[in-house]
């Protein structure tokens, strides 16, 4: 969309969680000469060389958590995470009784991200009857993962109260317990990114009763828009935050009405400020103080 309203180009490429494939796909838009380069990498460290390479090139580079990059996008993460954690700790407290039998589903082999579960930990961790009955990593973040963790989660602990993770893989692992007939609307199960399926399980009023919104149409809309910006050899932000915010039956008609509409969201300071914190600047000229370390608001 910001593309278009700028007058640019735009493709998309898949690497299907192959970090091969995509160091492939990032030197063919280098060697193409792109203009601009949005990436979520799949294995940071060997995509590095790929990303430099391109910003030394001239291009904007924008990454979604880990450098190097023009302008790296990222969330604060452990505030992120005691979003889910306060949320899930209310409902246990309030709705529970108390008690629960809790699933979190990690990503704590990336760096990046391993604060939010540290903080659902430390949220947890203050209720005596929160028994975490799997603490552990997907073999692969996305849908099906979550749904074969679950799976095998549920041959040990059959009755499972609270499920914590990113959207993506809570909802394989919602699926894992409707299959399984062990769904009960009174069960929480929580995710992280927004999701637009996540959404919709919301709405009906389910086992699902929450997503920390990263408001990702709001955030791809300002990178294009920086891009653009970039190209006409103007000035972007070096960092931005993601602020999350906690979607619920309550309060998600609005949230959709923004996502639907990013632009209306980006042109308005006071709107887009309930999404987005914007840190630094850097341009063509000054591309060398690209962002080459793990940056987070968060860290002091």
């Amino acid at each position: 969309m910001a593309a278009n309203d700028r007058g640019l180009s735009f493709s998309t490429s898949i690497a299907d969680n192959d970090a091969v494939k995509m160091v492939e796909q990032v030197d063919g838009f280098r060697a193409a000469r792109t203009g601009g380069l949005v990436v979520a990498p799949v294995d940071p460290a060997s995509l590095a060389p790929a990303l430099r390479r391109t910003i030394w090139q001239g291009a904007y580079v924008g990454a979604v958590v880990p450098p190097p990059a023009t302008s790296l996008l990222n969330a604060p993460q452990y505030l992120t995470g005691k979003a889910l954690g306060d949320a899930a700790a209310n409902y246990i407290r309030i709705k529970l009784g108390g008690k629960a039998n809790v699933v979190l589903l990690t990503h704590d082999s990336l760096q990046f991200l391993a604060p939010r579960f540290a903080a659902m930990r430390d949220v947890l961790r203050d209720i005596p009857g929160a028994d975490v009955v799997a603490d552990i990593s997907p073999p692969t973040v996305n849908k099906e993962g979550g749904y074969r963790m679950m799976q095998t989660i549920l041959l040990a602990h059959p009755d499972v109260d609270v499920v914590l993770g990113a959207d993506t893989v809570v909802l394989g692992a919602l699926q894992a317990v409707r299959e399984a007939g062990k769904e009960r609307p009174d069960q929480f199960f929580g995710g992280i990114d927004g999701e637009v399926e996540a959404v919709t399980e919301i709405k009906k009023g389910g086992p699902y009763k929450i997503s920390i919104s990263l408001a990702s149409s709001v955030f791809g809309y300002a990178m294009g828009q920086h891009a653009a910006d970039w190209l006409d050899g103007k000035s972007v932000p070096q960092a931005m935050d993601i602020l999350p915010s906690a979607l619920t039956a309550g309060n998600i008609r609005q949230y959709e009405a923004d996502l639907a509409n990013p632009a209306a969201v980006f042109n308005d300071p006071a709107r887009r400020d309930n999404y987005l914190k914007m840190y630094g600047n850097i341009c063509y000229d000054t591309r060398d103080q690209y962002v080459s370390f793990p940056w987070s608001s968060e860290r002091r």
